[in-house]
């Protein structure tokens, strides 16, 4: 056989993400969970369709401007009270939203929609016929012990008006209250700096825009020994291409230091091989004077006394690398949608350098590069560790979230892999895996199967 006959994999044909987390151009996904409730800003014409996937979940909304509530702005007549879930203390930032923009949730009419009664996937739709906003609610309090009847998630589909001509969407709300918001530009990189114990999110805002990140210790940087995070260090430290939640979760300096952990991660798709675009790259591919993260980072490092570098090594967040077949690395769209973040904490007191990358020559961007969020919040906050994980290439992510025994297993390890969306424990290591095996064949064990799917099976022709 020779090497021209030699059979090569086909390379399907179509593939790649187009418009990642859109149905269609134009078209915004929502996910309202059980005893929750967003609030979306829409424009005239905007159209909102509202989904209960499961059926016979209760759901509400409020439509209101800055002269308070009115069903009229979405063509609808309200009919019942706000949702009392508005006034507990978990929707205070909610409530924050909605007065900043004219609303007193307290005294809101609501659209109810919905009910005990209702099918799987009953809908309802409606129109903006002004610039307005609207909360929507999914009421439901825990359920009791004997009861089949626990609150579930909403579905919210809005339809821009101006759906054919490019959609730029605003940042998502917050985790919590940050200490440092702020938009990066493509093209733009910005300094910042983080203490120890306090959680830094970059944050995709439109998908597809990688963004670069350095971190260096800020003793050391005072010191005048800059130390930052090396890549080839983290991965021999950490056994894996990139860190993710749980082991193997932290970036690794020259001096095998920890710098920073990744606690969430909902892309999953990120490279630390390459260096931070440079004039060189441009340069060889026909663009010469092009602006480049390097040069960008080099100005925000000169005032930390920081040499200046022909191509920075960085962490280059939402970039998509693979190794070809060649054993080459090659680059395609990235794999991050409309908000997407990582979310790390800083294990000292850092000096830290994020970028929008301005690549729009390739697809490192989606040929069209976008803004990166940077959000710093205090260390006081609490979030849990997770990775999103979808039931279907288009579906909304969700969180990796703990099973109720969690408390008492994590008390135990903390090797725990995900599995169905939950975190589930590996191995105990006080025993050990053959342990563990005689345990079940010879006496007894207790196993967490809450992963595990549950279907039920009702109606009268069960």
């Amino acid at each position: 056989m020779t090497l021209l006959d030699f059979p090569r994999r086909p390379r399907p044909m179509g593939s790649g993400v187009r418009r990642p987390g859109l149905w269609r151009v134009g078209l915004e996904r929502h996910r309202v969970p059980g005893g929750g409730a967003v609030l979306i800003d829409l424009a005239p014409g905007d159209g909102l369709e509202i989904t209960d996937p499961e059926g016979a979940q209760p759901a509400a909304v409020i439509a209101f401007d800055a002269r308070g509530a009115d069903a009229a702005l979405i063509g609808a007549v309200a009919d019942t009270a706000a949702p009392a879930l508005l006034a507990e203390p978990a929707a205070e930032r909610l409530r924050a939203a909605a007065a900043a923009r004219g609303l007193d949730c307290s005294r809101a009419r609501a659209v109810a929609l919905f009910g005990p009664d209702s099918p799987a996937r009953a809908a309802a739709a409606f129109t903006a016929t002004a610039r307005c906003a609207v909360i929507v609610a999914a009421p439901g309090a825990a359920m009791a012990p004997d009861a089949q009847t626990p609150p579930t998630e909403i579905r919210v589909a809005v339809t821009r008006a101006g759906g054919g001509e490019k959609l730029r969407r605003p940042a998502p709300p917050p985790l919590a209250d940050p200490r440092l918001d702020v938009r990066v530009d493509p093209g733009r990189a910005i300094a910042y700096e983080v203490r120890k114990g306090d959680w830094i999110q970059i944050l995709d805002v439109q998908g597809r825009e990688c963004s670069d990140f350095q971190a260096f210790a800020r003793r050391k940087v005072d010191a005048g020994r800059g130390r930052e995070i090396d890549p080839t260090a983290t991965r021999s430290m950490t056994g894996a291409l990139y860190p993710a939640p749980g082991l193997g979760s932290k970036f690794f300096s020259q001096d095998l230091e920890p710098l920073v952990e990744v606690v969430q991660d909902t892309c999953g798709r990120h490279d630390t091989f390459g260096l931070a675009c440079t004039a060189r790259f441009y340069e060889d591919m026909g663009y010469p004077g092009h602006v480049n993260c390097s040069e960008n980072l080099n100005a925000e490092a000169a005032p930390w006394g920081l040499p200046a570098r022909d191509g920075w090594p960085a962490v280059n967040f939402f970039y998509n690398t693979a190794l070809d077949e060649a054993f080459r690395i090659g680059s395609d769209e990235p794999w991050s949608r409309p908000g997407d973040y990582v979310l790390m904490r800083a294990m000292t007191d850092l000096v830290c350098f994020s970028t929008a990358c301005p690549s729009d020559i390739d697809a490192t961007n989606g040929f069209d590069p976008t803004e990166i969020q940077i959000r710093v919040y205090d260390g006081a906050e609490r979030f849990s560790r997770a990775v999103a994980w979808r039931k279907t290439p288009d579906a909304e992510p969700v969180m990796t979230a703990e099973t109720p025994f969690h408390p008492r297993t994590g008390a135990l390890t903390r090797d725990f892999a995900s599995y169905n969306g939950f975190w589930l424990p590996n191995v105990y290591p006080d025993h050990g895996a053959v342990a563990e095996y005689w345990a079940c064949r010879e006496r007894a064990a207790v196993m967490d199967l809450s992963a595990l799917r549950k279907f039920e099976v009702i109606g009268p022709d069960a």
